[in-house]
């Protein structure tokens, strides 16, 4: 098996994720699925399992009752094994992964796909839709133009003929799903698409309802991040989670939050940025113009009961912004919190439906 920590990272290219960190300790990126117990006493046991995949470390935290040594392992399994077929079908730098094959296939003939993957690509396409297009699997080949992909550049803006050139085949709406055949059709060959945005959250979901199958109910995943929780621990507390400060130069907790049978991701402008004909932009490429927008010191984290849709969300409203954002996000009831940098210290703003959600657990 390979291990995660070979593997090129999976990070998403619209917008750098920001942190979210487990008030309970930090994963370990270690070669192999390892596990070791928390804590125990006269209630459950509580177990971590950490590792590494796409990338980027996880950490798996269960409180159930005491289980064996063989048990435990094959919990590990389970859950490396959910993260690896996820990467192994999702990502781009696999050569072999299918997603590979299908940007491989310069063609407008139908592409059939796994179900996990036609599931990704549909609940992308949704989103896409109702954000006007600011959430899009297709934008890779704009992010690299400017400079912001695999091989980062600086200089000046790209021509205008370029971006145009690149527009013609970049934008959602180009990939048409069928959903009886489950393939995917591109009406422009050189289509390609980049699942980065959606399939870490993806993979949050498949462990979790791995972990449900084994019986257990009461969880904390971590992936690069994103993360879902699940039950109350047996202390009647909810698990508590915090969101980083959008600070380019410290790591600091700007608010901690407590969830249940929820997960929350969170998107973020302020760890990778670049000035171009002096003015500071960041990585984050709005698909709708095919142009950076400005550099404002900012994240969005997003709580919803699915760890993909929370992730695709939250890259979403970091494209719109926190007035454009905020305003569609409170408009479809989403559960989202809005943090951009000030003239001092930050101004957030939050939807009704993250207000509700919070409720009694923030700090």
């Amino acid at each position: 098996m390979t291990s995660g920590a070979d593997r090129p990272n999976l990070t998403p290219r619209i917008a750098n994720r920001a942190v979210l960190i487990p008030l309970v300790g930090l994963a370990v990126l270690i070669s192999l699925t390892a596990w070791r117990l928390l804590g125990s006493g006269n209630g459950p046991a509580v177990y971590e399992f950490t590792g590494g995949t796409m990338g980027t470390t996880y950490s798996v935290k269960v409180e159930t009752v005491p289980l064996s040594t063989e048990k435990q392992n094959e919990i590990a399994s389970i859950i490396q094994a959910a993260l690896d077929d996820v990467d192994g079908r999702m990502s781009t730098y696999d050569t072999a992964s299918e997603l590979s094959h299908f940007n491989a296939h310069h063609s407008t003939t139908p592409f059939p796909v796994s179900e996990s993957v036609y599931e990704v690509f549909a609940l992308a396409k949704r989103i896409s839709g109702i954000t006007g297009g600011a959430f899009d699997i297709t934008v890779g080949p704009l992010v690299n133009l400017w400079g912001f992909g695999p091989i980062a550049t600086t200089g000046s803006m790209p021509d205008a003929s370029v971006v145009a050139r690149l527009r013609a085949f970049v934008g959602w709406d180009k990939i048409v799903l069928d959903g009886d055949g489950r393939t995917l059709t591109k009406l422009h060959p050189e289509t390609v698409a980049d699942l980065s945005a959606i399939a870490k959250g993806y993979a949050v979901d498949r462990v979790a309802d791995e972990l449900v199958a084994e019986g257990m109910s009461t969880f904390l995943i971590e992936v690069g991040g994103e993360l879902k929780a699940r039950g109350t621990k047996h202390s009647g507390d909810r698990w508590r989670v915090a969101i980083e400060e959008p600070d380019t130069a410290a790591r600091r907790v700007f608010r901690a939050v407590e969830l249940e049978n929820a997960a929350i991701a969170t998107s973020g402008d302020y760890r990778n940025f670049d000035e171009r004909d002096g003015v500071m932009y960041s990585h984050i490429i709005d698909p709708r113009t095919g142009r950076p927008n400005p550099y404002r010191g900012s994240l969005v984290s997003v709580i919803d009961g699915s760890a993909a849709v929370a992730d695709a969300w939250a890259t979403a409203l970091t494209v719109l912004g926190p007035e454009h954002g905020w305003e569609l996000a409170e408009r479809e009831g989403i559960a989202a919190f809005f943090v951009t940098r000030a003239d001092t210290g930050y101004d957030s703003v939050v939807t009704t439906a993250f207000r509700e959600r919070t409720k009694g657990g923030e700090s």
